[in-house]
C-alpha cells in the first residue's frame, strides 16, 4: 500500500471531479460550497492510503504464520476443547496463545487505529474439521475483537457466503451470487471478518478502498460532494426505514457507513414506491465514491485458510465476480463475522448506535450455524406500509 500525501491521483481531465451536472445548480446556490463545518481539509490519519498489488505492499497487511505458531493454536484448540465448553464461549482467557497473542494485539491496534486491515495467512482448512476450523477462528480473532454481533433477525453469528442458485431469491442475493458487487459497509459492526474456507476456481478477489483516501480527494475537488454525503436526508430502507448522513465527522474520526441496495433497491429487494428516492445529487455522490474506490483499490488474492479483518467504519469493501470449479475445494466459502472491540472500538455516532446495539447489546437470541444456513434466510427487510413520506 502506498501512503496517500495528497490528491494527486486525479486530474483535471476526470470528468466526475466537476459539478458540471446539466439537472444541478450551482452547488453554492444549494448551499453546498465549502466543506461542511468541523470537517477536516484533508485527513492526514494512517488510514488514507492507496491499494498496490506489488508482493512488497502486501507484507504491510498480511501476517504469514510461521509453523511455531500454528504449532501454538492447534495447543490452544486442543486445550480450550479439554474444558467440554460450547463453541461460542471461546475466548482469549481459554484460548492462550503466549506469543501469538502479543502479536495479534499489535494487528488489533492497526485494524483500529492504523491501516484499518489485515490478513492473517498460514492456516489450512483441509487439515481440520469444520467444528476445529471454527474454533480456531474464533480464538484467534478473540485477540482481534472480542465481541461478536449478530448479523440478522434470527440472530445468525455466522454468515456462510457461498453460491447457491436454488432459488431465484437466492441466486440474486449478494450473498449467493457470483456477480461482482459494488463498494460498501456492513450496516453494524467496527470490523467486518472473514474466514476463507474454500476459493473459487476463477475470480473471486477480495478487494477494499480506503474511506480517508476517498474523503481527502473529494475534499480537494469536489467538497460538494461531502456535503452530500454529510447531510441527514439519505433514505435508507432497511434494515429499518431512517435518514441519515453516509458520512459522519465524529469524535475526531471520519466514519463512511452505507451501501446501495438499501439506498436505490434491487431485483431481490425492490424499493417499496412509497419511500423517498435519491435525488441527482445523491446519485452523484454514490457514483463518483464508487469510481474514487475504484481507482485507489487494494485488491487482495484470497487463499484458503485467510482471516480478514477490516475496519467497516474507515475502509469500503467489495467482492470480484468468480467462477466456482466441480470440487469442494474450488468453490468459494467465506464465513463472515461482525466484531467490536470493548477496549479499542470507537464511539459510534447516534444515527448508527440502534444498530450497533441490535448486534451487539440486544438481549436477543444467537444462532450458529456451522454450515450454510438452511432457507432463504437473509437479514431482515421489512417496510411500514401504513408510514407514509412526503420528499421536497
Amino acid at each position: 500500500m502506498d501512503s496517500n500525501n495528497g490528491p494527486v491521483l486525479f486530474s483535471s481531465g476526470n470528468a466526475w471531479l466537476h459539478a458540471e451536472h446539466p439537472s444541478h445548480a450551482n452547488p453554492a446556490s444549494e448551499g453546498l460550497s465549502g466543506l461542511p463545518k468541523g470537517f477536516p481539509a484533508h485527513s492526514g490519519q494512517v488510514f488514507a492510503w492507496t491499494g498496490s498489488q506489488s508482493n512488497d505492499d502486501e507484507l504491510h497487511f498480511i501476517y504469514h504464520l510461521t509453523e511455531d505458531k500454528l504449532a501454538e493454536i492447534r495447543s490452544a484448540k486442543d486445550h480450550f476443547k479439554s474444558l467440554e465448553l460450547d463453541g461460542d464461549q471461546v475466548s482469549r482467557a481459554n484460548f492462550p496463545l503466549p506469543t501469538l497473542g502479543p502479536k495479534l494485539d499489535e494487528l488489533s491496534q492497526d485494524i483500529h487505529n492504523g491501516s484499518g486491515l489485515c490478513v492473517i495467512r498460514g492456516i489450512n482448512p483441509e487439515e481440520y474439521s469444520v467444528e476445529d476450523l471454527t474454533i480456531i477462528w474464533l480464538g484467534v480473532q478473540a485477540y482481534i475483537a472480542d465481541q461478536r454481533g449478530r448479523q440478522d433477525h434470527r440472530g445468525n453469528m455466522l454468515v456462510h457466503i457461498v453460491a447457491d442458485n436454488s432459488s431465484e431469491l437466492k441466486l440474486g442475493h449478494h450473498r449467493h451470487s457470483t456477480s461482482a458487487i459494488s463498494f460498501h459497509n456492513e450496516e453494524a459492526g467496527d470490523v467486518v471478518a472473514w474466514l476463507t474456507r474454500s476459493t473459487a476456481a476463477a475470480g473471486g478477489k477480495c478487494i477494499l478502498a480506503s474511506a480517508y483516501t476517498i474523503y481527502n480527494i473529494l475534499a480537494a475537488h469536489r467538497p460538494d460532494i461531502i456535503r452530500t454525503l454529510a447531510k441527514s436526508d439519505w433514505p435508507f430502507a432497511f434494515p429499518r426505514f431512517q435518514c441519515r448522513p453516509v458520512l459522519f465527522h465524529h469524535n475526531s474520526k471520519l466514519v463512511m457507513n452505507f451501501g446501495r441496495t438499501p439506498l436505490l433497491g434491487n431485483a431481490i429487494h425492490p424499493r417499496p414506491e412509497h419511500l423517498p428516492k435519491l435525488n441527482e445529487r445523491q446519485r452523484e455522490a454514490l457514483d463518483v465514491v464508487e469510481a474514487i474506490a475504484q481507482a485507489v483499490q487494494l485488491e487482495i488474492k484470497t487463499q484458503a485458510g485467510d482471516m480478514h479483518f477490516i475496519n467497516n467504519l474507515a475502509v469500503l469493501h467489495r467482492r470480484e465476480g468468480f467462477v466456482d470449479g466441480e470440487s469442494p475445494q474450488s468453490k468459494r466459502h467465506l464465513v463472515r463475522m461482525r466484531l467490536r472491540s470493548s477496549q479499542l472500538g470507537w464511539d459510534i455516532p447516534d444515527e448508527l448506535k440502534r444498530e450497533w446495539h441490535d448486534a451487539f447489546d440486544a438481549d436477543t437470541c444467537q444462532t450458529w450455524h456451522l454450515e450454510p444456513m438452511p432457507g432463504d434466510v437473509f437479514p431482515l427487510r421489512v417496510y411500514d406500509m401504513s408510514v407514509s413520506f412526503e420528499t421536497a
